[in-house]
């Protein structure tokens, strides 16, 4: 049996953090489905900036969505949503089969809102109607100013994955904003049925620190901050707060394990893989980390619900100098930067691709 079905047997979804239209046409992403498990997709704007910079794929589209007079920003998510409605197709089997609680996909808003609440909602509500798909989610950074907006979209009955979250606290932030928003829908008389997913991003803190701390500290503190959030993620699923509104018929905000593809090169390709194999959550995985796991891969110790020795772990790094806290926010405002440079980025390529093909 493949590791990645031990994974998903195990109980956690295994999500492809990749989507092109090639993968799509090639039959590749069915087969990731029927061979290696997966069921789910993330997309963001560095994705979809490789994917349509590098290649002909959309260039038809592309042309033609922009000699119509669209901007750069409309006919991109014109693209976006249809490869993303036939990947939810894809996995409108296993949104059946596991009572809707698998078979998302995720498109972002633009990254330039991420510190703009009133507009994220109504770019998200806007996008999330275009893509008419009941499997779909709509990503907004879990910023301070996006947790408002994940409030409310929650509220307007958006499926909401949160972005960008490096941290304990932010998982909280995100999880606080979540029944928020459902709790409201509660008390306006509507269903609580409004998913979300968390998503953790863990590999950054090792990039961040490999080079600041001792070597036998090299490649823990993804880990550890995971450890640490999953521990905080299974205390909300067990609060008073929460069971309250799972008795009204809401479904959990499932905590999803992101950026796991592995930055050191000294280190194993499967790491985080490795590290997280928690039940009930999801890990999304880059394509190359994804088929590595599958050829090499194994499933050993299940995550720790107690978050094991995460905090041992932690404080060995702040002796070491790291300001965890710090760190975080940093991590944070870096993330929704290089979101936002990947994002222009592409705009741009769309506007010189498109004026070269007239």
């Amino acid at each position: 049996m493949k590791a990645t079905q031990q994974l998903h047997d195990l109980g956690q979804s295994l999500w492809l953090d990749n989507i092109t239209r090639p993968m799509l046409d090639s039959g590749t992403l069915k087969r990731y489905i029927d061979e290696l498990s997966i069921t789910g997709l993330t997309s963001n704007p560095t994705i979809f900036d490789h994917a349509m910079s590098r290649g002909a794929a959309y260039d038809d589209d592309m042309a033609s969505l922009m000699s119509k007079g669209l901007s750069a920003e409309d006919a991109f998510f014109e693209m976006a949503i249809d490869d993303l409605r036939r990947a939810a197709d894809l996995f409108a089997p296993v949104y059946q089969r596991t009572a809707t609680v698998d078979g998302y996909v995720s498109l972002e808003v633009s990254p330039l809102l991420a510190y703009d609440t009133k507009t994220t909602v109504e770019v998200a509500q806007m996008l999330y109607q275009k893509a008419a798909r009941p499997n779909f989610f709509i990503k907004i950074p879990g910023t301070p100013e996006g947790r408002i907006a994940i409030e409310e979209s929650i509220f307007s009955g958006v499926s909401i994955n949160v972005t960008l979250l490096f941290s304990r606290e932010h998982y909280l932030g995100a999880a606080d904003a979540y029944m928020r928003g459902l709790e409201r829908r509660v008390q306006a008389g509507l269903s609580p049925d409004v998913r979300s997913v968390a998503s953790l991003f863990v590999s950054r803190w090792d990039k961040a620190t490999m080079d600041k701390v001792p070597s036998e500290l090299r490649n823990k503190l993804g880990t550890a901050v995971g450890q640490q959030t999953y521990k905080a993620y299974r205390e909300v699923l067990n609060s008073d707060r929460w069971q309250r509104l799972e008795g009204l018929g809401a479904r959990p905000q499932r905590l999803l394990f992101a950026s796991t593809g592995t930055k050191d090169p000294k280190a194993s390709d499967v790491l985080y893989i490795d590290a997280f194999a928690a039940p009930n959550t999801i890990d999304t995985m880059p394509e190359e980390t994804l088929l590595a796991f599958a050829d090499h891969g194994s499933v050993g110790n299940v995550t720790p619900r107690d978050g094991g020795n995460c905090e041992e772990v932690l404080v060995d790094f702040t002796r070491a100098g790291i300001d965890v806290a710090k760190l975080a926010a940093d991590l944070q405002s870096q993330g929704a930067k290089a979101f936002s440079d990947s994002w222009k980025d592409l705009l741009e390529s769309i506007e010189s691709k498109s004026k070269a093909l007239k």
